[in-house]
């Protein structure tokens, strides 16, 4: 099952009870209410597709996962009660080289060459500038991976 689907399932019925208020009430936007229909007639293929589709249209991370991305929809179907919760959970994170030992420095250059694909020189100069961060906006997981293959070769790493 595609990972939109399986992580919006629990929404759909919610959108059908606000789709079906919002049309007893009278006051909706036209528009706004045929977009809501259209997607809540998507296949889970479809809606897949499509939440690729608006990650790219709106510059977002394609591996940021779906339950990030549905905070604003569950605080705009909610009225904002979870707006606190959706700012504090962090997507993105830094990987900084904090310090280093002086004898591992060779190992922690090669790692850093290889999640940078810099040159020699340019990661030695970074690895020397330390701290100092390695990548920025990395997802949660790909983050901690790249962390611990830093603490493997020697490094005091802080993610952020």
């Amino acid at each position: 099952m595609p990972l939109f689907f399986s992580k919006f399932a629990p929404l759909v019925p919610r959108l059908r009870r606000l789709s079906t208020a919002a049309a007893t009430a009278g006051g909706e936007d036209p528009k706004l209410s045929r977009i809501a229909d259209e997607l809540l007639a998507l296949s889970p293929a479809e809606l897949d597709d499509y939440a690729a589709l608006l990650r790219l249209k709106l510059r977002l991370s394609l591996t940021s996962s779906a339950a990030a991305g549905a905070s604003p929809a569950g605080d705009a179907a909610s009225g904002g009660a979870g707006a606190e919760e959706a700012a504090a959970v962090k997507t993105a994170f830094d990987v900084k080289i904090e310090k280093y030992e002086a004898a591992a420095k060779i190992k922690i250059i090669k790692e850093v060459r290889a999640v940078t694909d810099l040159g020699l020189k340019e990661a030695k100069e970074l690895v020397e500038k330390a701290p100092v961060v390695v990548r920025a906006g990395l997802p949660k997981e790909e983050a901690e991976a790249l962390a611990a293959k830093l603490k493997a070769a020697g490094a005091a790493v802080a993610l952020e």
